[in-house]
């Protein structure tokens, strides 16, 4: 039989799990939030950023003897053990909830109490000698925790995804270095253009995701700003003297992160614009990427009958009834890691738009969103990388006929035997199908050799400091 200990609060009493960490207010919260079935910690990254605001709060509040140091010592041992990575199961409040996160501030603060009690030889539940709420959360809001926690979590998943972007940018360009000489004929409007290499191709795909990584890199000092230290409104009620510049350079310490208290801290704690900001951001990356699986799954496509420039590495069947094919499936799965950001996006906007007042209370919707749309994206990165890019290669027999047949090739005459004559030679091999350079020759404009010269693609190079 389970045992349980009693745990009350101002609505009255509850029994809880003898060997729980949490306690009455994460019960009610198992109780009222059973919607999405996540729980906190399916996002270790915020249970740890919430640890590591405990710590700082800890390390400050006895610094300014608003709590005993033995107190102290036990809270701070309990938050390191959980930034260690231990009892991230006891964060069992679902993802969704209302309260603008005071589930999962509570969810913390029992956790880490009854941990610190453990530390200093109690049994769980045992408040009267450490207390959730009177030491874990000393000087604490859940309005001020929650958002702080929720931008160091954010800052380290984004740091993760800069990181495989970085490595999926390098794997583009590789392949730019390795098919620098393939010719190929270029595209626009899905209509035959002008000669190219496949290895610009490919290094234009790399440059893309640098760009989105800059971009993503320009977003984290707007997540150092914090409210820590505002309390409930901004007003920091509660909060002792000398406690919110403490926590912030204790935080600081911890992290290290350039971390700074907002300007305004009424502002800061309604505020969810930097959440926002990031959301536009991570869409931004998302679509580029997906534009650029898109690309791969139409030069790869065939392989008979399609584009079939490329070949992407197969990785499974690709169907239950058609004996040999194999789909696109990893481009297409980052297409629809895109399709979700997208999603989560409008999702972010509608929360950060309806958060009235002095604070807005769907930022656990806005958090968990933007945790996944992260993860997602650090993961659809790194699958893209191994499993299709590094494996690419080109068909370059097929690539070279294209070439020669095509009449797009004209335009890098047109500087030389003007734009009319060009047209009426591009009109004349389509309707008879001879090359371009057979009939710059028969027509006396330019030598054979003269016309093949001009129409091979010139290797890319960066413009010049003026142009």
């Amino acid at each position: 039989m389970t045992a349980f200990r009693t745990e009350s609060d101002a609505l009255g009493d509850m029994l809880i799990p003898a060997d729980a960490y949490w306690g009455v207010h994460t019960a009610r919260a198992l109780e009222n939030f059973q919607i999405s079935g996540i729980p906190l910690s399916a996002h270790p990254v915020l249970v740890r950023a919430l640890s590591t605001v405990k710590r700082a709060a800890a390390l400050a509040n006895t610094e300014i003897g608003a709590i005993e140091p033995r107190k102290a010592d036990a809270i701070v041992a309990a938050c390191k053990a959980i930034e260690d990575g231990g009892h991230h199961g006891e964060f069992c409040v679902d993802v969704i909830q209302g309260g603008a996160g005071t589930s999962t501030n509570m969810n913390a603060n029992e956790v880490i109490a009854n941990l610190a009690l453990e530390f200093l030889g109690h049994g769980r539940g045992r408040y009267d000698v450490l207390s959730p709420l009177d030491d874990v959360n000393r000087c604490q809001s859940t309005n001020d925790v929650y958002p702080t926690a929720l931008r160091l979590a954010t800052s380290t998943a984004l740091r993760g995804l800069l990181s495989e972007l970085g490595r999926l940018s390098e794997a583009f360009g590789a392949k730019g270095q390795e098919f620098a000489g393939v010719v190929k004929v270029g595209r626009t409007q899905l209509q035959d253009a002008v000669p190219m290499t496949l290895g610009q191709e490919f290094t234009a795909m790399g440059v893309t995701v640098a760009e989105d990584s800059a971009r993503i890199g320009e977003a984290l000092p707007l997540l150092h700003e914090i409210n820590l230290g505002a309390t409930a409104i901004g007003t920091g009620i509660t909060a002792e003297p000398g406690y919110a510049g403490a926590v912030v350079r204790h935080l600081r310490a911890l992290t290290g992160l350039d971390l700074r208290p907002a300007a305004d801290l009424v502002e800061a704690t309604a505020d969810t614009g930097v959440f926002l900001h990031t959301s536009g951001v991570l869409k931004r990356t998302a679509v580029k990427l997906s534009k650029i699986c898109s690309d791969l799954r139409l030069l790869s496509s065939g392989p008979q009958s399609g584009f079939a420039e490329i070949n992407l590495p197969p990785r499974q069947a690709g169907s239950s009834i058609m004996p040999g094919k194999v789909n696109p499936v990893i481009p297409e799965v980052v297409n629809q890691i895109a399709y979700a950001v997208a999603g989560c996006d409008v999702s972010i906007t509608m929360a950060a738009e309806n958060g009235q007042l002095q604070l807005n209370a769907f930022e656990p919707l806005i958090g968990h969103l933007l945790l996944t749309m992260t993860e997602w994206l650090t993961r659809g990165c790194a699958a893209l990388r191994i499993r299709c890019v590094e494996g690419i290669t080109a068909n370059e027999e097929r690539l070279a006929s294209k070439v020669a047949g095509s009449v797009g090739s004209v335009t890098a005459l047109t500087p030389h035997i003007g734009y009319e004559a060009a047209a009426a030679i591009a009109k004349q091999a389509l309707a008879t199908g001879s090359s371009v350079a057979d009939l710059v020759e028969q027509a006396g404009l330019l030598s054979r050799e003269q016309a093949v010269g001009l129409m091979v693609p010139i290797p890319q190079s960066a413009p010049s400091a003026g142009g």
